[in-house]
């Protein structure tokens, strides 16, 4: 199958952290195996047209920031209104640099706005759908993709310098904090070396006039005789870079903002090098603030963040790689081409025809729907890890099953979990509906039961955004990896994302989620796949048995669950995996109530792979 053509347009090289980021993606995806991917240098409409004219692209990514594409102000699409007059009709895909999940949130597509908004607002709207590097971001939106970072790929050769090496660089724009590092080092050290780039910035500061007041700060700032100053101004390539952090001891970024901004790029290429890092607790740090042990200074001194080394971020560097980006793109650009083709403008909205089994991709999660929550929002629960939070399992008799019906002697039952849970988490507790927490309780305590049956447990929370269980275990210490249409993937995609390790899950959970998916027999074949052996699954779905395809339901269900669905549908794709007790699924009378017209219950779905 032909290659489609992607134009990806940046502005002409200059001494720019954007272009630096455009370029560097670029040499990661341009390896793609289903896009033919072109790199061209634009600053101004004539150049574009230029290059479009030549090159015949379906989609164009433009590597944007208002102040480096000043020239791209209009739509860049068809001639549909006098003035509008970029006769362009690719798809258009912006990358947002000052990303903030407001901006993500608030962003519309041209489609949209076509038929949404009026016409005069035309000219503010850009592209038809939009990428951030941000993976904090929650995928509100359906026309804003996110991905994760890209670390350079990068041998460290150099030795560890003999005396200590304090390093950090960027362009001297405002709120760096580079004389935060020096008063930092002065108060922890008596003898190290400060080595600090600060180059002129084409767009901020291209004569180098604040760089250099940068500099003649930071040297008066010096008044310990063991301490070294070292800065330079010229702008580096990203050899350069690379090389200059990795003879650091620890490299340090301490910026100053208080707004929420983008990322910074400048984490991209520590991590690269491998030697420890510190950060302020700047919203520019926000993805890489919450790992342990902390990286942030106002958590941690630079000498316990230097002795706890790198083995904490070794994990960043797997998930954010080369081929990560190659398969983030590739599924961006796919779904960006499925949504074109399956979107006709009609005059009463965008109407979207894209096959059922297709909708999880890209599309906006229903945010009542895995966890049912009352509609008054409470603030976030603080997920710091408290390990003097203990947990023991409650007492089941031997006529309690697993594999069970979650109705009123269930809710009884599991009454202390959900005080627990309450306990632990209860911002997000408050959320939800008091009937439907029996699930989480069921959950929580149900991976609490299993374990001690492993000595390092691998656990994986399908579904995780609010998920309670999956909070309460975090905040307990425990590892828990998260997927979720909101945060990041759906599982059929994680299933297919290159660093995902098949056959390593001790423990897979998933808390009323299962009913949402259009394929719900991949979705257990998924995790058929994932569990190591003798690992456990635990899934709870929303049952009526004797619902039938066709009967009532609400809307962001795609079904409820029978008895025949649970004992023979799912449990026959997951061939690896058997039941963990005898199943007792009987319910003539369910007992949640729901919007005052659905009356269902909710089942258990717990099986053991098979050693």
């Amino acid at each position: 199958m032909k290659k489609l053509t992607v134009l990806f347009v940046s502005h002409s090289k200059k001494q720019c952290g954007v272009f630096e980021f455009g370029k560097n993606i670029f040499h990661a995806i341009a390896r793609s195996d289903k896009y033919q991917i072109i790199w061209v240098e634009c600053d101004s409409l004539a150049d574009l047209k230029q290059s479009v004219a030549v090159n015949n692209p379906s989609i164009i990514i433009y590597n944007y920031h208002p102040a480096t594409m000043p020239w791209l102000c209009s739509r860049i699409g068809p001639k549909l209104f006098k003035n509008n007059v970029h006769d362009i009709k690719a798809i258009q895909i912006g990358i947002i640099h000052e990303i903030t999940q407001g901006i993500a949130d608030n962003a519309t597509s041209y489609k949209n706005t076509f038929v949404l908004k009026e016409r005069k607002n035309l000219n503010n709207v850009l592209f038809d759908f939009y990428i951030a590097a941000d993976p904090t971001l929650l995928l509100r939106n359906p026309f804003v993709f996110k991905t994760g970072r890209l670390i350079p790929t990068y041998t460290n050769s150099f030795p560890t310098p003999k005396l200590l090496t304090i390093g950090s660089f960027g362009f001297g724009t405002p709120n760096k904090g580079f004389e935060k590092i020096v008063i930092q080092v002065q108060n922890e050290f008596d003898d190290a070396i400060i080595r600090l780039n600060i180059p002129a910035a084409d767009f901020g500061d291209a004569e180098g006039q604040n760089a250099r007041k940068i500099a003649e700060n930071c040297r008066g700032l010096i008044h310990k005789n063991g301490i070294q100053l070292q800065i330079t101004h010229d702008f580096l390539d990203n050899k350069g870079i690379l090389d200059f952090l990795a003879q650091n001891s620890i490299n340090v970024f301490l910026y100053e903002d208080s707004t929420v901004r983008g990322l910074s790029s400048a984490i991209d290429y520590a991590l690269a090098v491998k030697r420890p890092l510190a950060v302020s607790n700047s919203s520019m740090f926000r993805h890489v603030l919450n790992l342990t042990p902390s990286l942030c200074i106002e958590n941690s001194s630079l000498g316990t963040i230097l002795s706890n080394g790198v083995e904490g971020l070794q994990k960043l560097n797997v998930q954010w790689d080369a081929n990560n980006i190659i398969w983030e793109y590739d599924r961006i650009l796919d779904a960006a081409v499925r949504k074109s083709k399956n979107a006709t403008v009609t005059r009463m909205g965008i109407v979207r025809t894209i096959q059922s089994k297709w909708r999880r991709l890209f599309s906006i999660p229903d945010k009542s729907f895995t966890w049912l929550r009352n509609t008054n929002a409470a603030t976030e629960d603080q997920l710091a890890v408290d390990k003097s939070i203990s947990y023991q399992p409650i007492e089941l008799s031997k006529n309690d099953s697993l594999n069970r019906i979650l109705d009123n002697s269930a809710r009884e039952l599991y009454a202390p979990v959900v005080e627990k849970l309450f306990e632990i988490v209860p911002k997000t507790m408050s959320k939800k509906i008091a009937e439907a927490n029996v699930q989480q309780a069921f959950v929580f305590d149900t991976v609490c039961r299993y374990l001690p049956q492993y000595s390092s447990p691998k656990i994986l929370c399908v579904g995780s955004y609010e998920d309670t269980a999956s909070m309460s275990l975090i905040r307990m210490g425990l590892q828990v990896e998260e997927i979720d249409p909101m945060i990041n993937y759906y599982l059929q995609e994680y299933v297919s994302k290159p660093t995902t390790e098949l056959k390593t899950y001790d423990i897979i959970f998933s808390t009323s989620v299962i009913e949402h998916d259009p394929d719900d027999e991949s979705f257990v074949s998924c995790i058929n796949n994932l569990l190591a052996p003798g690992g456990v699954a635990i899934i709870t779905c929303d049952y009526k048995e004797d619902w039938k395809m066709g009967d009532l339901k609400p809307d962001v269900d795609e079904r409820f669950y029978s008895k025949d669905d649970l004992q023979h549908r799912l449990i026959s794709h997951m061939p690896d995996c058997s039941f963990v007790d005898l199943p007792k699924w009987e319910c003539p009378n369910p007992d949640f109530h729901y919007l005052g017209k659905y009356i269902y219950t909710f089942a258990t779905f717990v099986v053991l792979k098979h050693s």
